[in-house]
């Protein structure tokens, strides 16, 4: 039998989770015990990027809480209410839960997992902070055993994005702002997110997970980015900075019993992991010992980006749900017994950099490029950058290549009278 799903809200993060499940050629095995069993939506004549039967779709989302024949509910309708009341009323009944809402879980967290922990379920909330970005899971699971010192995240894709254009163009913040909600980067209404608030929500979440407590979300500083001006920007530049909006959780350096927790612009040295992500992307850090440190990066929003994170919570579950005292839970025990075919290095398409030492003679270049020609080697710059001695230097970046083509072109190239060696190889990313 199959593990049935209620899943509440068919936006675009539901819709992205129905996707996924339902294409499942490639992906994990275990998605095909995953019944999509009813949905709920606010109303059934809006058109659906997804198809689903009639009576799967229902506008009664109690009644999907209330079914005593689902297993697992999965809320992405966002939200307070009737998001927390939902997910209560589901973890009374017995029911795992799946969710994405960082505004719930950040707020009512308290009540919600004591209301679990009293039922014996589950919540699980991957998708809650860093959009496709696992991070809870490995806070929870695999980075248990360190002494956490600090989590310092880029968590806030919109304000990320602000900051980043602002400094590439010089740009006010108000002009990129507006911007933003053109492009659908920033809300209409973009206060949760310029303000800090957003980034204060998973925040919270982050610190409660690596510290082992609850957080009050009220303790929690915040400042958001409106004050940022380009002057500022510029002259972090000049000092060797960039500016980021930064959420901290961090042991108190005056009193470990005590965590600072705060969201605030804060001026990165550009040696820092975090200063080189850009655009909507995330990105938290994590110090631990013995660990050191450990950063985990990806798209912090988007349907296909947060899908895959509510749905490896829907599978950690089914595992769960489908485990026995005789079964091992099959995601975390090794069940592969086929191998993997490799494909051999000659048929892998990569950029090539190669620094060739050349006799000074006429037209070595136009040879070169002849016989790399002959083997559809393409050239995206040819340069000659001195001598060595008596020899010419030149270096030549190809466009992607088939690595077999580039390695007959390399032995045609070796026996030119005027190539005297190859001193440098590098595959480009």
């Amino acid at each position: 039998m199959g593990v049935k799903l209620g899943i509440l809200g068919l936006g675009t993060v539901g819709t992205g989770t129905v996707q996924l499940l339902q294409e499942q050629t490639g992906r994990n095995p275990l998605l095909q015990e995953v019944e999509i069993y009813r949905v709920g939506v606010r109303s059934l004549d809006k058109s659906r990027a997804v198809e689903l039967p009639k009576d799967v779709i229902t506008t009664d989302l109690e009644a999907i809480v209330n079914d005593p024949t689902v297993d697992i509910v999965v809320e992405v309708m966002g939200g307070l209410e009737p998001a927390r009341s939902l997910i209560l009323k589901a973890l009374r009944n017995g029911k795992h839960v799946v969710t994405a809402n960082k505004a719930a879980i950040a707020r009512f967290g308290d009540e919600i997992f004591t209301t679990a922990n009293q039922a014996g379920v589950y919540v699980l909330l991957e998708a809650a902070v860093g959009g496709g970005i696992p991070v809870i899971q490995p806070l929870k699971q695999s980075l248990s055993v360190n002494r956490i010192h600090a989590v310092t995240g880029i968590v806030n894709g919109t304000t990320n994005y602000i900051l980043t254009r602002m400094q590439t163009e010089g740009s006010n913040f108000n002009d990129v702002l507006v911007d933003a909600q053109r492009l659908g980067y920033a809300e209409a209404d973009p206060t949760a997110d310029v303000d800090g608030l957003d980034a204060a929500d998973k925040i919270s979440i982050l610190a409660s997970l690596a510290f082992g407590g609850r957080i009050h979300l009220q303790d929690v500083y915040c400042e958001g980015i409106r004050q940022v001006s380009k002057t500022d920007i510029a002259y972090a530049e000049k000092l060797g900075f960039v500016i980021k909006l930064l959420a901290i959780a961090k042991l108190h350096s005056s009193d470990t019993s005590k965590l600072s927790v705060r969201v605030h612009p804060t001026l990165v040295p550009k040696a820092h992991p975090l200063a080189s992500i850009n655009g909507v992307y995330n990105a938290i850090l994590v110090e631990g010992e013995p660990i050191g440190q450990v950063m985990f990066f990806g798209p912090g929003a988007g349907a296909g980006a947060t899908a895959s994170a509510v749905s490896s919570d829907i599978l950690n579950l089914v595992a769960t749900l489908k485990t026995s005292t005789a079964n091992l839970n099959p995601l975390l025990a090794c069940s592969h017994q086929d191998y993997c075919q490799i494909a051999p290095i000659a048929e892998v398409v990569t950029r090539f950099y190669t620094r060739f030492l050349t006799r000074d003679q006429p037209g070595v270049i136009g040879k070169l490029g002849t016989c790399f020609g002959n083997y559809d080697v393409s050239l995206e710059s040819v340069v000659q950058t001195g001598f060595q001695g008596e020899l010419a230097e030149i270096v030549v970046v190809t466009h992607d290549v088939r690595e077999g083509d580039f390695r007959q072109a390399l032995a045609e190239i070796q026996t030119l009278e005027a190539i005297d060696s190859i001193p440098s190889l590098l595959r480009v990313l």
